[in-house]
């Protein structure tokens, strides 16, 4: 589950042919974009926050754009000033029989929004005295986990405990059931950052957080969340349950990629605290005013939680003790995101599944609150962007900003030196680490490029889809022109960047030199082998024509002696390029499969990589055969082809082993 940032891409053509695939290879490295035209803001609303101005907002905005990015159904809900203002169903909950979304009967997957009630269950248990925001959570959970460093409730509802990425199991098959326990033993992340210090987000973070309540509680989880978070906020259309009981399951939304495609079946989310809620819009707003202290439908008057815990919920949770300058940024709250903007405070969440993609804002000083959920992703990614743009222009018509731009407080030589030392490529430190996915942070990079002299164009922006820019208001801390995104910089002592930090709960890193021309390294030397072998078998297509015509052609072959001395190295090593070529292809399958959440063998990937050992095996095979070339003098060309084999082997073996796909571990 991932909050709401930019999708994985999901949608890659595998090369049949090995120069296809090379290219393939190659064209992840992307290029820098062209600066952005700034965003035109949404005019503000002279009627100003009502149902029906909203409702007529909704009317000209939704439907149009869900006929026109083929998303098949929307539902939204606005709160203020203690009312549900207005909820609404758009498009189809099941296109095949036509069924309207129903704001009040039909449930969405909400994605990783549902980590907003793993946080409210966590802080019942901390406002009853139950658990302790900054206990080692083994003292709760007794899973054995035998981290470095202890982590705490405050770590994982700020997603800093440290971990790595994980996306095994995230999504399991139709019909399957869900063991969080199971999630959390088998195969745990690697904890690759000290706790406090690097924002990462981290599904495994927050079920771990949901195994403490049901440690603690000694309820399972999504009991107890329905029995103390749903029912006290009047929520009685909505279930953590997979698969749903009987009275919801036949009012759940079907999701799609597009609405032109197949539904998708219904998404067993494998770590439930993380994404597995199901809600109905009126239900999802029913939460947000419980969030805003305007409690409705509570049950038996009882709250879901004080005030206090609430705005503590709210307020940034860690400090530049452990953030350091990371603390200038925007920061995590207890199950928060800080999404200010216009001069306004708001807080959200995100949430994505492979076909439903969601979001909850709450202006707290406003009383104001809206959630919305989309059921396809839609053409070309057409959900996120809607997404976006409902919630910008929301802010836009009834929270606009008041015009005024600040000035910055940073010389323009200094933002200029700055800008300079940012320029580069950047990778997100919520990535694969210890894995044979670690790949995928240098291939698909953010680049930072030093535009107008002292501006910073980034590729995409940090967690948008997009090119933006930005600025620099403060020292090391940098806005969106024309926006509200704000990113803070943490640096070494020599004024090197270290850490970028953007959207709370994410950071990027550099791309050291190394990492950064590992995939293109591999590349380059696949290709060499290619070409080798497509040599090779072009010369024996060509010789066997030649000799069925009976043409007459200058023998170029050794004597038969040395013809036996370099059959069999010149025959391992067409073997082994052979091998590299195939692994390489193979691992372009097996990263494209999974990061669309789509499970792969373990033989499979076993298998591809015996591939790859092959392949980096042939280095000897290569050496081998430039020895015997040189020794048999066959000449400059074919030993300059011997060197050149020899130098791509040893490129793929170097690659191979920086990106760990020669690893026994298959934990992904």
């Amino acid at each position: 589950m991932g909050p709401a940032h930019r999708p994985p891409a999901r949608r890659a053509v595998l090369a049949a042919a090995g120069a296809a695939l090379v290219a393939t290879l190659s064209a992840c490295a992307g290029s820098a974009g062209a600066v952005p035209e700034p965003r035109a803001p949404e005019p503000a609303s002279t009627a100003g926050l009502t149902r029906a101005d909203v409702d007529a907002w909704l009317d000209e905005k939704v439907p149009a754009a869900l006929e026109e990015g083929r998303i098949a159904g929307a539902t939204v809900a606005v709160v203020h000033d203690g009312e549900i203002l207005t909820a609404r169903g758009f498009g189809e909950a099941d296109v095949a029989a036509g069924t309207p979304v129903d704001p009040d009967g039909t449930l969405f997957r909400v994605g990783s929004v549902s980590k907003m009630f793993t946080a409210t269950a966590v802080m019942q248990l901390v406002e009853d005295g139950e658990v302790d925001l900054d206990t080692d959570v083994e003292q709760y959970t007794h899973l054995g986990l035998d981290l470095e460093h202890p982590v705490t409730l405050r770590h994982l509802l700020t997603h800093t405990p440290g971990f790595e990425e994980r996306i095994a199991g995230l999504i399991g098959a139709p019909g399957s059931s869900a063991d969080l326990r199971a999630s959390l033993v088998t195969d745990p992340p690697e904890q690759v950052y000290e706790p406090g210090t690097t924002p990462a987000y981290s599904n495994y973070g927050n079920a771990l957080a949901g195994y403490v309540v049901e440690a603690v509680s000694g309820q399972p989880f999504e009991e107890y969340v329905a029995e103390h978070v749903l029912a006290p906020a009047g929520m009685t259309s909505s279930s953590f349950a997979q698969p749903l009981p009987d009275g919801l399951a036949q009012r759940v939304a079907l999701g799609y990629p597009t609405s032109d495609d197949p539904a998708t079946p219904f998404e067993v989310v494998g770590q439930p605290p993380a994404g597995a809620l199901s809600a109905t819009a009126t239900d999802m707003a029913r939460f947000m005013l419980a969030h805003l202290g305007q409690q409705d439908g509570a049950q038996d008057g009882e709250l879901v939680l004080s005030d206090a815990t609430r705005e503590l919920m709210q307020q940034p949770a860690l400090d530049a003790g452990t953030l350091g300058a990371l603390a200038t940024g925007p920061r995590m709250g207890l199950g928060w995101f800080d999404e200010s903007r216009h001069g306004h405070r708001v807080v959200g969440h995100g949430g994505d599944t492979t076909t439903f993609h969601s979001h909850l804002q709450l202006w707290p000083d406003d009383a104001t609150g809206i959630y919305l959920s989309l059921s396809s992703t839609g053409a070309g990614g057409a959900a996120y962007l809607l997404r976006d743009d409902l919630l910008d222009g929301f802010a836009d018509r009834y929270f606009p900003a008041d015009g005024t731009a600040g000035t910055s407080a940073v010389d323009d030589a200094t933002r200029g030196e700055h800008a300079q030392a940012m320029a580069g490529a950047y990778e997100s430190t919520r990535g694969f680490h210890s894995t044979f996915l670690t790949a995928l942070g240098p291939v698909q990079p953010t680049r930072v490029q030093v535009v107008a002299d002292d501006r910073l164009l980034f590729t995409p922006g940090p967690g948008q889809l997009g090119p933006a820019v930005y600025e620099e208001v403060e020292p090391w801390v940098y806005r969106q022109v024309d926006g509200d995104r704000v990113l803070a910089v943490r640096t070494d002592d020599a004024g090197r960047v270290q850490l970028l930090g953007h959207d709370s709960a994410m950071s990027m890193t550099p791309v050291g030199a190394v990492r950064s021309a590992a995939v293109p390294v591999l590349a380059g030397a696949v290709g060499v082998l290619l070409l080798t072998l497509l040599a090779w078998a072009v010369g024996r297509l060509v010789r066997a024509v030649r000799s069925r015509r009976g043409s007459p052609a200058a023998s170029t072959a050794p004597a038969a002696p040395a013809a036996g001395r370099l059959r069999l190295p010149r025959t391992l090593t067409r073997v082994a390029a052979l091998c590299a070529v195939l692994a390489v292809a193979g691992w372009v399958y097996v990263v494209v499969t999974l990061i669309g959440l789509q499970p792969v063998p373990s033989l499979v990937v076993r298998a591809v990589q015996v591939l790859t050992v092959l392949g980096v095996l042939g280095l000897a095979a290569a050496v081998w055969r430039l020895v015997a070339e040189v020794r048999t003098r066959t000449g400059r060309l074919r030993v300059a082809g011997a060197a050149l084999t020899v130098v791509a082997f040893a490129a793929t073996a170097w690659s191979a082993n920086l990106l760990l796909l020669t690893s026994p571990d298959l934990t992904y």
